[in-house]
């Protein structure tokens, strides 16, 4: 039931991502859309790639934003929200009290209490994930700098003959 309303989830913020007029709301829901992505992976049992989906989509969004920004330069203001503050907020609320219900758990009488540190989880048990994760920031600093480079140079292809 949860997969489910995942998709729902991503199909309907992938189709406002592309529908709105305003770039922010449009990140926005593309930012909406990588989250429903990572938890549907995360659902389905494939826990590495629903920590990298998430991750990239947090860290491509405000990229891509940046560089729209850029192209475009200023714009218009916002659009006046449709759900009114309270509602929205109410609703975030809503979501995560249905998360800490999920991720929490509810009977702990049965088991084991064996201490793990963080260190030993972050660095032994999910070690691959974290040098998958330090590649990626690595890819995307270099990406953003190329794409800066290039917008201070002349662009390729381009000569002028004098």
């Amino acid at each position: 039931m949860l997969s489910v309303a995942a998709v729902l989830v991503m199909l309907f913020s992938a189709l406002l991502s592309i529908s709105v007029r305003w770039l922010l709301t449009a990140a926005l829901w593309l930012a909406v859309t990588s989250a429903g992505a990572a938890a549907l992976l995360y659902m389905l049992g494939a826990h590495e790639i629903a920590v990298i989906e998430f991750s990239v989509g947090t860290g491509l969004v405000p990229v891509l934003f940046v560089f729209a920004m850029s192209l475009m330069g200023r714009t218009s203001s916002m659009p006046t929200p449709i759900i009114p503050r309270t509602a929205a907020g109410g609703l975030a609320l809503l979501c995560l009290v249905l998360l800490g219900l999920t991720l929490l758990p509810i009977n702990t009488a049965g088991q084991d209490k064996v201490p793990i540190t963080f260190s030993q989880i972050l660095w032994q048990d999910r070690s691959l994930d974290m040098l998958v994760q330090i590649v990626l920031i690595f890819a995307g600093i270099i990406s953003v700098l190329n794409i800066l480079r290039r917008t201070d140079a002349e662009p390729p292809g381009i000569r002028h003959d004098h």
